[in-house]
C-alpha cells in the first residue's frame, strides 16, 4: 500500500447509525444497557488524588526523574481521567447534566489546561458528523497531514505535540464554537487548581502534571489510542476500530470504540456487554490488541500517515440543532427514522 497523499473520500452516512438500527432490531434487550454509572466519579477522585500525591513526591526531584515519573506512571491516571471526561461529555455518570459538567471539570484538574467542556462541545459533533471535515475536529487538517508526512520524525513530533494540533483544528470548526458559563467555570476552576499546586508544591510539581498530560495523549503507547479509533491501519475501508487489549482494564474500556459509536448512551462498564450481546455485528470487524504494537507501526510504517482517514462531504440528515439532544434521544430519532 503506497503512502496516501489525500484522505479517502466516501459518499453516504457513517456506518454507526445503520448498525445501531440493525442491533436494536435484532437485540432490543441492549436498551437495558443504557444507564448512568456514578462509580465513574470514584475513578475520578482516585486518579486526581494519585496525581496530586505523585506531584508532591517528585516536587524536589531532578527534571529527568520528573519526566520519567510522568511517562511511566502519570500518563496512566491522566489518560483514565480523559476517559472520565469523555463519559461526562455524554452525561453517562449522573442523571443531572450539571453534575456531569462538575465531574468533567474535576477530572480535568491534573491536565492543567481547561479543556473538559470544550471537548464535550466538539466531541458530540464528532459523533453526529463523523468524517465531515469542517465539523469533525477529530480529523487532521490538510496542512497538518502534509507537514507531518509519513516519516518517523514527523509522526513522533505530531504525537508529542498532539494536544496543540488538536486545539488548532478547532479553528476550522468555527461553526461549532461555544463559549458559555460552563466553559468559563472550567477556565476559572482550572486556573485556581493550577495556582494551588504552584503555591503549595511548586513549579516542578506543576511540570510533572503537565508532562503527564502530554504523554497521556501523545508520545506514549497510550497515544496510539488516537490512531486505533479511526485510522486506516488494518483495512482501507473500515472506518472505526476497537481495541480489545489489557489496558481496557485501567482505561475503563475505552478501546470498545465501535461499540461506543454504535450506542453512545451506554456507559463504559456496559460496552463489553453490548459486544457479547450482539457478537454477529462485531466479530467480523478487524480490531487491535496491542497499543505498543500500533504505536510503533504508526511511527515506522511509511504506509500509514495522517491521511489514513475516511472523509465525507455530505452532512447526512442530521442538523447542528439535532446534536444538542441527549444521546438517548438521538438514538430514538434513529430508530424511528
Amino acid at each position: 500500500m503506497a503512502y496516501k497523499q489525500d484522505f479517502t473520500y466516501v459518499t453516504g452516512t457513517e456506518p454507526h447509525r445503520t448498525r445501531t438500527r440493525e442491533i436494536l432490531k435484532a437485540h432490543p434487550e441492549v436498551k437495558k444497557l443504557i444507564s448512568k454509572n456514578p462509580m465513574t466519579a470514584v475513578w475520578i477522585l482516585a486518579c486526581v488524588s494519585i496525581q496530586i500525591v505523585m506531584a508532591y513526591l517528585v516536587k524536589d526531584q531532578a527534571w529527568w526523574v520528573i519526566l520519567a515519573a510522568a511517562w511511566c506512571i502519570g500518563a496512566f491516571p491522566v489518560h483514565t481521567l480523559f476517559v472520565c471526561i469523555h463519559e461526562a461529555a455524554h452525561n453517562l455518570i449522573f442523571k443531572k447534566p450539571s453534575w456531569n459538567v462538575y465531574a468533567g471539570i474535576i477530572a480535568n484538574f491534573p491536565s492543567l489546561l481547561p479543556t473538559a467542556i470544550s471537548f464535550k462541545n466538539y466531541h458530540l459533533k464528532h459523533h453526529a458528523f463523523q468524517g465531515v471535515h469542517e465539523l469533525d475536529a477529530d480529523l487532521p487538517d490538510h496542512w497538518e497531514a502534509k507537514m507531518i508526512n509519513n516519516y518517523f520524525i514527523g509522526k513522533a513530533l505530531w504525537l508529542l505535540l498532539f494536544p496543540i494540533f488538536q486545539a488548532i483544528r478547532t479553528i476550522r470548526c468555527i461553526e461549532l464554537a461555544v463559549f458559555d458559563k460552563w466553559v468559563i467555570m472550567n477556565i476559572v476552576a482550572q486556573i485556581a487548581f493550577d495556582a494551588v499546586i504552584v503555591y503549595f508544591l511548586g513549579w516542578p510539581a506543576l511540570a510533572y502534571l503537565g508532562a503527564s498530560f502530554m504523554f497521556s495523549v501523545g508520545l506514549h503507547p497510550l497515544g496510539a489510542r488516537w490512531i486505533q479509533e479511526h485510522y486506516l491501519v488494518l483495512d482501507k475501508n473500515q472506518e472505526t476500530y476497537s481495541y480489545y487489549g489489557g489496558l481496557n482494564g485501567i482505561n475503563m474500556n475505552v478501546g470498545f470504540h465501535n461499540e461506543h459509536h454504535d450506542m453512545p448512551s451506554i456507559p463504559w462498564n456496559n460496552l463489553p456487554k453490548l459486544k457479547n450481546t450482539a457478537p454477529e455485528f462485531y466479530d467480523n470487524l478487524l480490531y487491535h490488541t496491542s497499543y505498543t504494537k500500533l504505536f510503533f507501526t504508526f511511527l515506522f510504517s511509511q504506509e500509514v500517515g495522517l491521511y489514513s482517514r475516511i472523509v465525507r462531504k455530505e452532512r447526512g440528515r442530521v442538523s447542528l440543532t439535532d446534536t444538542t439532544m441527549p444521546d438517548v434521544q438521538m438514538i430514538k430519532e434513529e430508530i424511528s427514522a
